[in-house]
């Protein structure tokens, strides 16, 4: 099984053929798709997205990059969407995205640190893993983790060193591999893809974002996420049947409902 583990499948970039797109996706070979959130203000294009492709599993929370939309009464409506969904059909398997991003010019470090926590708390009350993103900002995000506590997650699109990423697994997380590592020039990457433990490593497209290399600066689409998982196989010298098996296992090992059809 396949699984796209970041798909933002309800930006408007895929307004004018999301139904293309996600057949496009299945016949690939992509089973599932998990779409995060970035605020409270597309929760419901999110929710409606997971109702209308049932292989789609939702995650709700606040993306740092968007706090200028939010204020505190977010944070309480995200603890009560997330309770009232539970309960619903398609329930949240994650609690995200999350996180911080110290790159974007003009941020505000202590404003995302306290949405980021506050979350964190949110995700610890409902027993959610959090779907993390993590900027040049990963120390710090990892100090919050071990403030906070959690029950693990994904540090989607992970950038870090070595040493980072072992401290991620650790606490129970997966990072999450995409489109930056088909580039031969991000070694970094490309190395800890290759040589990280297989049960710490789950696939991604970030689509529409992040593009891999064979479509430079073009949008991102799930259906792309075959060749990601080509590229990681090929980086590791294994099946591309065996990153399947071993991904998804990993997936499965995280959330808590399944993300299948």
């Amino acid at each position: 099984m396949l699984i796209d583990t970041h798909c933002h499948l309800d930006a408007r970039a895929f307004d004018a053929d999301r139904n293309a797109l996600v057949d496009a996706a299945h016949a690939a070979g992509v089973s599932a798709m998990l779409i995060p959130s970035v605020g409270t203000q597309n929760f419901s294009n999110v929710r409606d997205c997971c109702r209308q492709y049932p292989a789609c599993c939702p995650a709700y929370g606040i993306h740092p990059l968007y706090l200028a939309q939010a204020g505190e009464a977010d944070l309480v409506t995200l603890r009560a969407w997330l309770e009232s969904e539970s309960t619903t059909r398609w329930p949240p398997v994650a609690l995200g995205e999350i996180g911080l991003d110290f790159y974007t010019p003009g941020f505000d470090a202590a404003r995302q640190e306290h949405f980021f926590v506050e979350q964190l708390k949110i995700a610890r009350d409902l027993d959610l893993p959090v779907l993390l993103h993590v900027r040049r900002s990963v120390d710090q995000v990892l100090k919050c983790l071990r403030r906070i506590g959690s029950r693990g997650g994904i540090a989607h699109a992970f950038n870090g060193s070595r040493q980072q990423a072992e401290a991620f697994i650790r606490l129970g997380f997966m990072l999450g591999f995409g489109g930056a590592m088909t580039y031969p020039g991000s070694t970094r990457i490309r190395q800890l893809a290759a040589t990280l433990p297989i049960d710490g490593i789950v696939l991604e497209t970030d689509a529409p974002d992040i593009s891999p290399v064979w479509i430079p600066g073009q949008r991102n689409t799930p259906a792309e996420l075959v060749r990601i998982a080509l590229t990681l196989a090929n980086l590791r010298d294994i099946s591309y049947d065996d990153v399947l098996s071993f991904t998804a296992a990993n997936v499965k090992a995280l959330f808590p409902v399944p993300l299948t059809p």
